[in-house]
């Protein structure tokens, strides 16, 4: 059982997160603890959205991380907002003006790691400066509220499951079966495993790392779209609380944070962990600092543990 579990770390994530359910359902009681399991569904989908744009960039290599997420999602939410104007006609514009947001940041961000030679750290961190005054620009400081149709999509549910976890399930499941199936997820595990060797096998390195940039910005323009027509419109900070959960449901999930191995399905038991255990400690008291402590000192956890795994190997 221990092999199995090794070859798929992801398990740990859900039964992390049954566990500190179950914890949620002596503390409050059964009617709390099953509300609180579809809220889940709901505020998780926008984690795993951003979690597996993250989650393809960490996979492409050492080094390799997108800190830009939280102002692609102002800026793509604001421009969108902007276009739509709150007409359901218009909501296909929209819809593409977000997208284009999303590749012209992920184009923006490969081209100061590549051209420039920016470490990721530093080229991401420094876009995401530009983009949040970009974000200001078109916002105008303003709430800007989503057509109805979209608010009614993005608030809605289908058999009795949130819409948005639908489409975040959607997404799994497609990018699973690309990574899986197609010559692009093997080229993107060689890549992170060791770029120069798969360079000599005559895979194109630097366009699989590109496209990684691109789809993470492209599935933070997406997670912009739900979050405005779900909270009633795009504000300045709607996207500042997922630099921080985008990584640790990385980490946490089983995707290796050296690069080389991507795990969908544990970026969903990592969402659900990090939502339960958020709400636990809200549920008995703790304050949001707290909370945030304590979300942290789980995330140095892991790594220091796949660490030692890898060091023991």
């Amino acid at each position: 059982m221990r092999a199995a579990f090794s070859q798929r770390p992801w398990v740990w994530s859900f039964i992390g997160a049954l566990l500190v359910w179950c914890a949620i359902l002596l503390v409050a009681g059964g009617d709390a603890a099953v509300n609180i399991g579809l809220s889940a569904l709901s505020f998780g989908a926008f984690m795993i959205l951003v979690g597996l744009g993250q989650m393809l960039v960490v996979t492409s290599g050492p080094g390799n991380i997108d800190l830009s997420i939280p102002s692609t999602i102002a800026l793509a939410g604001a421009v969108a907002m902007r276009v739509m104007g709150g007409d359901d006609a218009q909501i296909g514009l929209g819809i593409l003006s977000a997208l284009g947001v999303g590749v012209a940041v992920g184009m923006a961000n490969y081209l100061l790691i590549r051209i420039l030679q920016i470490p990721p750290i530093i080229a991401t961190m420094s876009s995401s400066f530009m983009l949040q005054s970009l974000a200001i620009h078109f916002g105008q400081g303003l709430k800007i509220a989503p057509p109805q149709a979209m608010g009614s999509f993005a608030t809605g549910w289908l058999a009795q499951v949130p819409q948005v976890a639908w489409v975040a399930l959607v997404i799994s499941l497609l990018l699973a079966a690309w990574l899986s199936r197609t010559l692009f997820g093997r080229r993107l595990s060689a890549v992170g495993q060791n770029a120069r060797a798969a360079w000599l096998a005559g895979v194109a390195v630097e366009r699989i790392r590109c496209l990684c940039y691109v789809a993470s910005a492209l599935f933070a323009s997406c997670t912009a779209l739900l979050i405005a027509g779900f909270s009633g419109g795009a504000t300045l900070d709607m996207g500042n609380e997922y630099l921080l959960m985008s990584v640790a449901v990385v980490v946490i999930g089983g995707t290796n944070v050296s690069g080389g191995r991507a795990s969908v399905p544990g970026i969903w038991g990592a969402a659900l962990l990090l939502y339960f255990t958020n709400t636990l400690l809200n549920v008995v008291g703790l304050s949001a600092g707290a909370r945030s402590v304590f979300s942290g000192l789980i995330i140095i956890l892991v790594i220091v543990l796949s660490g030692q795994r890898r060091q023991y190997r």
